[in-house]
């Protein structure tokens, strides 16, 4: 059952449709702008818009950092920083698109934030996307000093195909012997293309994310492989066989969600790893709802995720 507060305002949100992505991508940053609203202390900090070196070859990578006004280079005692990984599916979505929560992270905990504008798919599968995460993370370790930043205290947040991209960036660094990474937060991620768990099979027409539009989101992402290759753990992290040495973890995962079951078997089986994680499911929640901000549920989930970074960041 949808939260009341949500389920009122359900007819009002859009169809998601990704048979033509160009025309998708577009309507979605127009659905946001509509949306928009002026950030609170945004004027704290600095933002500056990057390009930085790709993977081995690759294309440059966009990267938009959000920086407290009072770090820099010369100050004495460096603050946490995180990566933003946002969500759309592996097709849509960009930085300007998360930039609300690209501030408003920065302002709530300190911390600077680097938001990467990965290539999508299906114009660039797998690993296009995840090459540019990584690349954005490694430059963010390597200018640390630069960017006023403690190394040691670097963290994941994505979402949706964010938190997916989030989880397999933090399997390729430990993979690589780093960047180092203190924390992963995964917001109802998209991890598993097999597409078995019963949540992925009974949700087929709940709200902005179901199974129909999970299959198609897999395709364009998988598209770079040949045919009747395997998957790698890599593009779809709930295949990897060994979760041992990843950094802590935060999990969310929604109710009425097709990803609910991948998210919630993935902490299982980091924990069983040996990786300390802190899983919430909210109830009464469904796929991106936390974009209807004044639901009593979503400024929960809001509060809990701002006070469980600050503490893996070392800020509270």
């Amino acid at each position: 059952m949808i939260d009341p507060e949500l389920q009122r305002l359900v007819d009002m949100l859009p169809a998601m449709d990704l048979n033509d992505p160009p025309a998708t991508r577009a309507a979605f940053e127009s659905m946001l702008e509509s949306m928009r609203v002026e950030i609170p202390g945004l004027e704290t900090l600095d933002i500056d818009d990057r390009v930085v070196p790709g993977w081995e070859g690759d294309p440059e990578v966009g990267i938009r950092i959000y920086r407290p006004k009072d770090v820099d280079g010369s100050v004495p005692a460096p603050v946490p920083a995180v990566l933003l990984i946002h969500g759309g599916g592996f097709v849509i979505g960009s930085v300007d698109a998360e930039h609300a929560n690209g501030a408003l992270t920065a302002i709530r905990t300190g911390a600077v934030v680097v938001s990467v504008e990965y290539r999508l798919a299906p114009e660039h599968p797998y690993p296009a996307g995840l090459h540019d995460c990584y690349s954005a993370l490694a430059y963010l370790a390597i200018h640390a000093d630069e960017l006023g930043v403690d190394p040691a205290r670097i963290a994941l947040n994505g979402t949706s195909a964010g938190g997916g991209l989030g989880a397999a960036t933090a399997l390729l660094a430990r993979d690589r012997g780093g960047p180092a990474l203190c924390f992963q937060m995964l917001h109802i991620p998209e991890l598993d293309d097999r597409l078995e768990t019963p949540s992925m099979q009974a949700f087929v027409d709940t709200p902005l994310w179901n199974r129909p539009l999970a299959v198609q989101s897999w395709r364009y992402y998988l598209s770079g492989l040949a045919e009747g290759e395997d998957v790698p753990a890599y593009a779809a992290p709930a295949r990897a066989t060994d979760l041992s040495g990843l950094p802590p973890a935060y999990i969310s995962t929604a109710e009425q969600d097709p990803l609910r079951d991948e998210g919630i078997i993935y902490a299982l089986r980091l924990l069983q790893a040996g990786v300390s994680v802190e899983l919430h499911q909210f109830p009464g929640t469904f796929h991106g709802s936390a974009l209807v901000a004044s639901a009593t549920i979503s400024r929960r989930a809001q509060r809990e995720s701002v006070t469980v970074l600050r503490r893996a960041l070392g800020v509270d």
